[in-house]
């Protein structure tokens, strides 16, 4: 009987290992999923300031066409 318990609370602290090895899987998941997360982020960032780029492109051009039409303007003063 003795012996009995003994394997018992062997099997007892083995399933509690395993409990622990699957919670930290489940942790390491976890973490994986958060820089995921973080990698999406900084990908829509990215985006963000490249449309903020073109925008910014788009301006200077209509400031140069602006200019263009302005010396047009002159000319035809002439």
């Amino acid at each position: 009987r003795e012996r009995e318990r003994e394997r018992e609370r062997e099997r007892e602290r083995e399933r509690e290992r395993e409990r622990e090895r699957e919670r930290e899987r489940e942790r390491e998941r976890e973490r994986e999923r958060e820089r995921e997360r973080q990698r999406e982020r900084e990908r829509e960032r990215e985006r963000e300031r490249e449309r903020e780029r073109e925008r910014e492109r788009e301006r200077e051009r209509e400031r140069e066409r602006e200019r263009e039409r302005e010396r047009e303007r002159e000319r035809e003063k002439v």
